[in-house]
């Protein structure tokens, strides 16, 4: 049985294209071996520029790349291929952690991920099978793209349904976080509501707040199911999601505003956030109002770490937190919420629970 499900995985990797580029020719006819093995269609290169001309020529779905290479590193090979190719997934294989090139430099280029080399490639090929789950699911955002009319209610429907589907998707990777989305959705709009904001921000508000982890569906379920505290290598692979998320979305014109959501709802107030370390209003507004609706559910959740955390607890957090991870005016607006208006916070954790 096992033997014919894997017949079936392997027929259908057949159809995604892999290139590796690496300068070292043995970590080349490695992957080769191993991606072969799992029935993707495998190219290995050594010389970078060969790599770029082969991607400007054909299509590719993912590349492994090596950083430091000759005659130019792997950084360098990327801000070509962005010149021409913004839709290829890009792994990025380093010696050690500590010669991966900064964290700017990975957001700016659209680098999904990397890890460093080892003799055993199990980090690289989780990477690589989560990267496909996500070029999956961008293949399919850009096919009900390309379906939607200019009619308003196939439209309205279109969206609909993929925000159900690709949700659900995430949702189901972590038992913890179903009905997280929901929640944080309905937290931001309430909020939103209070602040006086328009229908058109309440609405991007309420999809930000579905979509805004999606990018998780990027991230190896390992990583996401661990009960135990993340490595350095790991939380680097969760800080990911969001740029992940942002990748897949970006190529649906009916997603563009709910972006800044998806990439900024784990910035904080004071530029010590990620993935752009923003500061301040440089955060966009929406955005802020979104992280505290997320942090507010990751506290008042359980965890397969931890219990839901009392209200007296959460409470002390959002004003601890004032002003540092959080936007001060946002925080009194939704600090008053849970003072005065409870019962409202009780009945979407109700309905959700």
């Amino acid at each position: 049985m096992r033997k014919g499900l894997q017949n079936v995985e392997n027929t259908e990797n057949k159809q995604y294209r892999i290139i590796a580029v690496d300068d070292e020719e043995g970590i080349v006819d490695s992957l080769s071996i191993f991606l072969k093995r799992s029935g993707y269609d495998f190219t290995g290169v050594t010389d970078p520029v060969e790599a770029i001309e082969r991607v400007k020529k054909e299509h590719y779905d993912l590349m492994v790349l090596d950083f430091i290479m000759t005659p130019f590193h792997g950084d360098q090979v990327v801000e070509e291929i962005r010149k021409f190719n913004q839709d290829l997934y890009i792994l990025l294989l380093t010696g050690h952690k500590d010669l991966a090139p900064p964290l700017e430099t990975i957001k700016r280029l659209d680098i999904q991920g990397y890890c460093e080399k080892s003799d055993k490639f199990d980090q690289l090929l989780l990477l690589i099978e989560s990267g496909i789950k996500s070029i999956k699911q961008m293949n399919e955002i850009k096919k009900i793209n390309d379906r939607l009319t200019d009619t308003y209610e196939k439209l309205e429907q279109s969206y609909l349904e993929s925000i159900q589907t690709l949700r659900f998707t995430v949702e189901a990777k972590d038992i913890y976080t179903r009905g997280h989305s929901d929640r944080v959705s309905e937290y931001s709009v309430l909020l939103g509501k209070k602040l006086g904001l328009p229908d058109n921000d309440l609405k991007t508000l309420q999809i930000g707040g579905l979509f805004h982890d999606l990018g998780k569906i990027g991230v190896p379920d390992t990583i996401l199911q661990k009960d135990a505290k993340l490595t350095d290598d790991e939380y680097s692979q969760i800080k990911q999601h969001p740029n992940i998320g942002v990748h897949i979305l970006s190529h649906a014109t009916i997603f563009q505003d709910i972006l800044p959501i998806v990439e900024h709802h784990h910035e904080k107030y004071d530029g010590t956030g990620y993935p752009g370390k923003l500061k301040g209003e440089e955060i966009p507004y929406l955005a802020r109002i979104a992280a505290i609706a997320d942090s507010f559910d990751a506290m008042t959740s359980r965890r397969s770490y931890r219990d839901s955390l009392p209200m007296e607890k959460v409470i002390s957090e959002l004003m601890r937190c004032r002003g540092t991870q959080f936007d001060p005016e946002l925080d009194d607006v939704f600090l008053d919420l849970l003072e005065n208006h409870f019962e409202e916070i009780k009945e979407i954790q109700e309905k959700y629970n």
